[in-house]
Parts: C-alpha cells; structure tokens; sequence
C-alpha cells in the first residue's frame, strides 16, 4: 500500500503515538510525532477536549494535525474516570482504579481522533470498544491496558496480540483513514 503525505500526531504520549503510528500504517497513512504539551482543559466531553487540543496544535504548527483523546468509563462509577483519565491514571493509577470498581465491572474505552489542516476547520472520529475491569492488573503494557478486557476477550489489552487491530483507537483511526483517503482521492492525490 503506497503511504500518503504525512500527517502530524501532537501528543505528550510517545506510547500513544507508537500504537498510532503502527495502526494508520495498516492504512497506508504515515503519521510523524509532534511531541507537545497541549493544554488539557477541564470538561466533560472528550469531544470538546479534543477539539481544542487539535486547534491549539494547529495554531502552533501550521500543519495537518491530528491529536487523539480517549476515556476509560466504568458503569459502576458512573463513568468515572471518563475525559479525566490521564489524570486519575497519574494520580491513583490501576491499583487505585481496581480499590473503587465494584460489581458490576462493566466499562467501555472511547477514543476520539481531532484532524485539522485548516483554522477551525476541525473533524472528529470516534470509536468505542465495551468490556469489563479485571480484578487484578494482567499485562504489563502502558495505561489501564493491564485493567480492561475487552468484550468477548478473556483477557486484557495488555495481554492481547492483536490489540492494534480491535482497539477503541484503531476503530476511531480507521474511521479518520477513510475519511481522509476519500478526501485525497476525490481531490485527485
């Protein structure tokens, strides 16, 4: 698959930028790490995080950029710690996350992949992946991978081979690749 121009990732997260960079390949997209500190602003909706955060990148670098939002949601906190993940994951971390979760275990996992090559001009993907919280920690792998085992799995994003290619951020990155490459295509790239 012929790669396209390059696309920029803002992002603090060099894991993050690794699991996405891996994914929009399978795509024939190829993506290059801005590493940036971008505000994090206080809300409720991933939507409107990631909005600001990609319009913020865009103004500093004047490049296509896309950054990626994503949440863990548990049922039984009523969605904490949702659009405050990173900070709760920071804070209290998965040993802390598996002290507050109780019966029911059931959760989901949303990403959210802001693009923007244009001021204001800003589109959003979304993906969501359901499954639980596993009683222990299984896995060794970045975030709250070793805590969340996807619906129909036995184990965790941690532990799975193929998390590249069912995850909540590469359904929402699939989503951006199709949308992206039609575009290109109907511009004749």
């Amino acid at each position: 698959m012929q790669m396209s121009s390059s696309i920029f990732f803002a992002s603090s997260n060099k894991n993050k930028f690794e699991e996405a960079k891996d994914i929009a390949s399978k795509f024939g997209l190829k993506i290059k790490f801005l590493k940036s500190t971008l505000e994090e602003i206080q809300a409720d909706d991933l939507e409107e995080i990631a909005r600001h955060k990609v319009k913020e990148a865009f103004s500093i670098y004047s490049k296509p950029v896309i950054v990626e939002d994503d949440g863990l949601f548990i049922k039984s906190l009523n969605g904490f710690p949702g659009p405050y993940s990173s900070f709760v994951f920071n804070t209290i971390g998965n040993k802390g996350i598996l002290r507050l979760v109780s019966k029911p275990r059931d959760a989901s996992f949303r990403s959210i992949i802001a693009y923007c090559e244009r001021d204001d001009d800003v589109h959003l993907f979304s993906a969501e992946v359901e499954g639980t919280i596993s009683k222990k920690e299984q896995g060794l792998r970045w975030g709250f991978d070793p805590i969340f085992i996807p619906l129909g799995r036995s184990i965790s994003y941690s532990q799975l081979l193929d998390k590249n290619q069912t995850s909540h951020r590469y359904l929402a990155l699939k989503k951006f690749a199709n949308w992206y490459l039609n575009k290109r295509k109907s511009r004749g790239q």
